[in-house]
């Protein structure tokens, strides 16, 4: 919940914008004297927008303060509404992206204003990685930021983002050190540790187990293997215990999920000490080892086999193991729209951010290299070699790393995500040496675009009001007689059509040809509209008819929409109406 304060008419209105369109989201505090409002929201919510001045704000708040883990995010704008400021809990409470959110909805030149210093120079904060983090945290940061050598130690590699180049590099002495692991190290000056979520913790318990028997457990398996609890992803039982309020009061002390699976399930994992007992009970030889490797995943390495708590009284009510996920890659395919910076989604920018390695051909990567963190690792290629792009992009994921394939308009609209899911897949060569086979053994994410077509669309008017279909006429990839039926059923069909790829210098004939068998089934006056380099500075847009398009005009930039026997053009933009009530 995001609180509201606000003591001016300007400060008020500026508010309620921001509640009207996020009415789920906030909440308005207006009491008066303005400083009951703020002890107020900074009790009940989770983060604050104060409509004030810097200097009150910070008064306000400073007695209020309790920690950088606890303190709500705050972000003050000014009067005139010109800047939004992330003034507190910048990373740990969200204020750096509620600023950017709150700017980009007051709009009118707001600005927002980020102070961390890790987020003012792009360098990922240790703290916002969304993973526990222990040690010297200041002092590491202090070394990244300063561009000093930090010692990079990393049990795997883990899908992190980009890095600066000074951070982890081979062969140059650091007294900074930075550990990714779910071990236990001692406690160093200069040393930070992440925490990856690489441990499930198996719980196998009797009806009425107590909460505090399952965590002493757990707390001392990890303690004897050397195990960080900060690396501990879930725990996991069968099915039989999904309600057991012993086991789901530990998850929530602990802060993770209880994921729970079917006996039967359990019952086919092979595991070093299966026992009766649980068989009768629940159907299954294991349930703390078998859950544990199951949740855990595929290439799962049991850690700690399974032990008993020891309570002094009475029977043991809780088994527990322990085992470590083999770390999965990340591969983002990425829309990069038709090329204006203003049209590529703000989930785009988030995953270039995201990012370690960027694939991509050269002319889309220049488009927002300057969107990429330092360090970011780019492997960019000239036209063609789509598949083998994706061939990289998928094998830098299964890797570990955290990977952005990027493509222009939608990534899955005559782009990259079909070769880079089928890669993926059964059918990429590279998903050999115990992959899975339907390429699960990466996490993968498509991130939408704004497409050619659509771009185009938009600058002539409405011309995809009702059905409509694309069609790329090249015929690198497609034998040009699946594309020419395809063709004559969408003329067949009254369908609007919307051509890719129309023309290149060594292919001239195919668009003639789909324009001929088009014109076999609507009339000569049919709006035509002609989009070059939609949203780039170079951009040009005819309209014209089917018997006056000269496709000498048209190149490979170029998307070409044909309407339907309904499309009219009507003052000056071409529309398709949703109905046939305006055929004539």
């Amino acid at each position: 919940m995001i609180g509201l304060v606000a003591a001016t008419a300007a400060g008020s209105a500026a508010a309620r914008r921001l509640a009207d369109a996020w009415p789920d989201r906030t909440r308005r505090y207006d009491e008066v004297p303005v400083r009951a409002a703020v002890a107020r929201a900074f009790e009940d919510c989770d983060q604050l927008v104060c409509f004030l001045a810097t200097g009150a704000t910070v008064r306000l708040l400073a007695p209020l303060l309790r920690g950088k883990a606890a303190d709500p995010g705050v972000v003050c704008v000014d009067e005139a509404g010109r800047f939004a400021v992330a003034l507190l809990g910048g990373h740990g409470g969200g204020a750096n992206d509620l600023a950017a959110e709150v700017a980009e909805l007051l709009g009118d030149g707001c600005t927002p204003v980020v102070t961390t210093a890790t987020d003012a120079v792009g360098v990922p904060g240790l703290d916002s990685l969304g993973w526990p983090v222990e040690g010297a945290v200041a002092a590491v940061t202090r070394a990244v930021l300063d561009g000093a050598p930090v010692a990079l130690r990393a049990d795997a590699t883990w899908p992190l983002p980009a890095l600066p180049p000074h951070v982890g590099v081979r062969g140059v002495a650091a007294d900074v050190r930075l550990h990714v692991t779910d071990r236990r190290l001692p406690p160093a000056a200069r040393e930070a540790v992440l925490r990856p979520p690489s441990l499930v913790v198996g719980v196998g318990a009797s009806r009425g187990v107590g909460v505090e028997e399952v965590l002493g457990l757990v707390s001392d398996a990890l303690d004897e293997a050397g195990l960080s609890p900060g690396s501990v992803a879930a725990l996991a039982t069968v099915d039989a215990k999904a309600g057991e309020p012993g086991l789901l009061a530990a998850a929530e002390r602990l802060g993770v999920p209880l994921r729970t699976f079917p006996a039967a399930g359990l019952a086919a994992v092979d595991v070093p000490t299966p026992s009766a007992a649980p068989l009768a009970a629940v159907g299954t030889p294991s349930v703390a080892e078998a859950a544990a490797l199951t949740a855990a995943g595929p290439g799962a390495e049991l850690l700690v086999r399974k032990r008993k708590s020891a309570p002094a009284d009475r029977p043991a009510m809780a088994t527990c193991a322990v085992a470590r996920r083999r770390p999965r890659g990340r591969l983002a395919v990425v829309g990069l729209g038709p090329g204006a910076r203003d049209l590529l989604t703000p989930r785009a920018r988030t995953e270039l951010r995201r990012a370690s390695v960027v694939v991509g051909l050269d002319q889309y990567v220049a488009q927002i290299r300057d969107l990429l963190r330092p360090g970011t690792r780019v492997l960019e290629s000239g036209l063609g070699a789509e598949e083998e792009r994706a061939r990289t992009a998928v094998a830098e994921a299964r890797a570990g790393h955290a990977v952005a394939l990027v493509g222009s308009g939608d990534a899955g609209v005559y782009a990259m995500a079909a070769p880079a899911l089928a890669e993926a897949g059964p059918a990429g060569g590279s998903g050999a040496g115990g992959a899975d086979p339907r390429g699960a053994d990466i996490d993968v994410v498509g991130v939408p675009g704004v497409t050619a077509a659509l771009a185009a669309a938009a600058l002539l008017g409405a011309p995809l009001g009702h059905d409509h279909v694309s069609v790329s006429l090249s015929d690198l990839h497609t034998p040009w007689e699946v594309i020419e039926r395809r063709v004559r059923a969408a003329a067949e069909s009254d369908l609007v059509v919307t051509f890719y790829n129309p023309r290149s210098r060594a292919r001239t004939r195919q668009l003639p040809e789909a324009l001929a068998l088009l014109a076999k089934h609507r009339g000569p006056a049919t709006p035509v509209g002609v989009v070059r380099s939609a949203s780039r500075p170079e951009e040009h847009v005819l309209l014209t008819t089917l018997a006056e398009l000269d496709p000498e005009t048209v190149d490979m930039m170029t998307v070409v929409t044909v309407g339907n026997s309904a499309t009219r053009e009507i003052a000056g933009r071409m529309v398709t109406p949703r109905g046939y009530r305006w055929q004539t």
